[in-house]
């Protein structure tokens, strides 16, 4: 790619971007949130055309006009979000994925030892006439490359992969990556994560604010400090709260008991959990993803019904848990779907920022919403939080990931409120975002308010945790306070080992 420039209203998103990928290697492409990683790659996907550039494939000067286009040169990509139906089984998924102009037809039987087959030479299995529902989000992801090494591609880019896998499932991904490496294909490999670069990547391209930095080799890239100066501009420090004054007291905010949630297939995801969060305190919850943790999120929030058990709040029991009802009493909930739960992407900044409390007496006082006002809350949080937008009219789906997320903690944390439930609060964010985040929680435990903090990261759980419960199987299986937590003891936890 040769001089990609790209702009939105009011954003340059790629800058005279120069890139170049070789033939059986994984080249890392990094850079802060917005810094145009995922837009130079959409690009050469077919999904946005350059305003001035060139595109050459296998020594050939190209046009991409569309993702057709890309698919016909050998180039497939793999989004953070699936693109996978759910509903279908993973077999009619590459048949969708596959199938062609022609009248010609493949037959089912084929297809699906072809899906046997390429699993195989990667390493894993998988059953070709399994719900995609039923996999696990690792074996989502496989399900994704098989479906474009079966259509072709040569090229393979994979957009923040790891940000929602265990660390498990990430090695089983970099083995598979590897192995394509090693058959010649492309891998390119988007992400904000130093040491998976260090770990897998055999050169890396650094991005910043939509311009190309450099590129390293894997011996020039040894030192992390030099890629964190490459990508910010200047040293970024490892920001440390050990030494956070633990203002939480004994009263209790929440408490559940026995409690049980039904995941959405109507299996027991949380199993007789007990848990305590005191006022004032960040209480993290450590696990691997897929032990109850989601369920547990939604039911304390009221968005999913509790099937048996008790949740009290300020001593009070509540019948029947619901949004409006935790709301009311100031709990807010930091989905990790932040695009298909947590905001409305055909909304502008105002209006996502008030879309829970343009019912409240102190935004409201008559039947129509002060748009001003609103707009003047708008300004505020985006000069605050930082949020890299045009201004408060900026629609929701034009913003970067980290934006978004900024702008949905934002609104979450807004009037100090009594108890936030933060699930994969950062999951997808660069440092410096991260960073201000955990700050944003630092600050808000600190005025009194409770945070129930859910993270795949271990690291982000102890280091800004009070307590540390670890989740296993539907349950709390122990209790660390922050003076004893031993990360070996809690990753032993963490995957049952120990537990009588």
């Amino acid at each position: 790619m040769v001089g990609i420039t790209k702009t939105f209203p009011g954003v340059v998103a790629n800058k005279d971007v120069d890139f170049e990928a070789y033939y059986g290697e994984v080249h890392g492409l990094l850079g802060e949130n917005g810094a145009g990683k995922s837009t130079l790659m959409n690009i050469l996907a077919g999904f946005y055309r350059p305003d001035k550039g060139e595109i050459w494939v296998n020594g050939k000067h190209v046009k991409i006009k569309s993702p057709k286009d890309a698919i016909k040169l050998g180039i497939g990509m793999v989004y953070q979000h699936f693109s996978l139906v759910k509903k279908l089984t993973v077999l009619e998924n590459v048949m969708l994925a596959i199938t062609t102009n022609s009248f010609k037809i493949p037959r089912q039987s084929k297809i699906a030892e072809e899906i046997e087959k390429t699993a195989q030479s990667l390493g894993f299995s998988i059953d070709p006439y399994a719900v995609v529902a039923d996999l696990s989000v690792g074996e989502q992801q496989r399900v994704e490359i098989i479906k474009i090494l079966i259509r072709g591609s040569n090229i393979i880019i994979l957009d923040e992969p790891t940000s929602i896998l265990s660390p498990v499932e990430v090695s089983g991904l970099f083995e598979v990556l590897r192995r394509l490496a090693r058959d010649g294909k492309t891998i390119i490999f988007i992400t904000h994560k130093l040491e998976e670069v260090m770990a897998i990547c055999d050169r890396v391209t650094v991005l910043r604010a939509g311009r190309k930095v450099g590129t390293l080799t894997r011996d020039e890239m040894k030192s992390a400090q030099r890629l964190v100066t490459m990508i910010f501009g200047s040293e970024i420090t490892t920001e440390r709260f050990d030494k956070r004054a633990l203002s939480h007291s004994v009263r209790e905010v929440l408490r559940a008991e026995n409690l049980v949630v039904e995941n959405d297939l109507g299996v027991n995801a949380v199993n007789g959990l007990n848990l305590v969060v005191h006022e004032g305190e960040i209480l993290g919850i450590a696990g691997i993803e897929g032990n109850g943790q989601l369920e547990l999120a939604e039911a304390l929030a009221g968005v999913r019904p509790i099937k048996s058990g008790s949740i009290y709040f300020k001593g009070r029991k509540l019948a029947k848990p619901n949004p409006m009802l935790m709301y009311s009493l100031g709990v807010r909930y930091i989905t990790e779907d932040r695009i298909g739960e947590g905001l409305i992407p055909s909304f502008n900044i105002t209006e996502n920022l008030i879309l829970k409390s343009h019912r409240d007496n102190n935004f409201i006082n008559s039947w129509f919403i002060p748009w001003t006002k609103g707009q003047k809350l708008a300004e505020q949080i985006i000069s605050e939080y930082n949020i890299i937008a045009r201004g408060p009219s900026s629609v929701a789906s034009t913003l970067s990931g980290g934006n978004l997320q900024k702008l949905l903690v934002a609104r979450e944390l807004m009037h100090n409120p009594t108890l936030i439930i933060a699930n994969q609060p950062t999951h997808g964010l660069d440092i410096k975002t991260t960073q201000y985040i955990h700050r944003k929680f630092v600050e808000q435990a600190s005025n009194g308010s409770s945070i129930l903090l859910i993270s795949n990261d271990l690291g982000e759980v102890m280091k800004l945790s009070d307590r540390i419960a670890v989740m296993y199987n539907g349950r709390i299986v122990g209790v660390f306070d922050r003076e004893n937590a031993d990360r070996e003891a809690i990753g032993r936890l963490m995957i049952g080992h120990g537990i009588s």
